[in-house]
């Protein structure tokens, strides 16, 4: 995994960050300590109008095993979904993108069962792009519940653009592909000239 360098200024901040998104370029965290910034060749995106649920979890979304919620514990997410052997997000990588929440700019899609989160995904929105950065589940279906809920929300307020950054089995599920850097670009230079909102 090619990485750009260890800093693109002395002080990671949200500012850097948002800039950094805008470029196609984003943030992971390494053991470490460094942060360094990916823009993948090929990218991984999950198209709107391509997005693929499976009958099965369509019916678990029927049968309303999950009480879904937006926003509700933007902190819990992340903290759940470093909650692993290895995790990208460091506290660094916490810090900032609370501060991102907080200013309206990254967002969290939570499944809750009995009164207790136990699935849920986050990400940074801007203009028409979502950039999905982690998820986790401890029920089953729940993340994927969660992914559909994104899914729908965005196609809902006029959304392009679904950056995964790197393909996965599990993406391969709902129909990500891999398109070139140059063409992720293109999408996202024109996905940031709408003005879509997503809470």
């Amino acid at each position: 995994m090619k990485w750009l360098r260890d800093k693109l200024e002395p002080e990671f901040t949200a500012e850097l960050v948002l800039r950094a998104y805008t470029a196609g370029i984003f943030p992971m965290g390494h053991d470490d300590g460094i942060i360094r910034w990916y823009s993948p060749d090929p990218r991984c995106i999950i198209p709107l109008d391509g997005f693929h649920a499976s009958k099965r979890l369509m019916r678990t979304i029927r049968q309303g095993k999950f009480e879904m919620r937006v926003n509700h514990d933007f902190p819990g997410v992340m903290k759940l979904c470093a909650d692993r052997d290895s995790t990208w997000i460091t506290e660094e990588i916490f810090r900032v993108y609370v501060e991102l929440h907080e200013h309206g700019f990254a967002h969290s899609v939570e499944a809750y069962q009995d009164g207790k989160i136990v699935g849920g995904l986050y990400g940074v929105s801007i203009g028409g792009a979502f950039m999905g950065e982690s998820m986790f589940h401890t029920a089953t279906d729940a993340s994927k519940v969660c992914l559909v809920h994104l899914v729908e929300r965005m196609k809902e307020r006029g959304f392009v653009l679904l950056d995964s950054q790197y393909v996965t089995d599990h993406l391969s599920t709902f129909n990500a592909v891999n398109i070139p850097r140059h063409e992720y670009l293109e999408r996202l230079r024109h996905a940031l000239t709408l003005k879509c909102v997503f809470d």
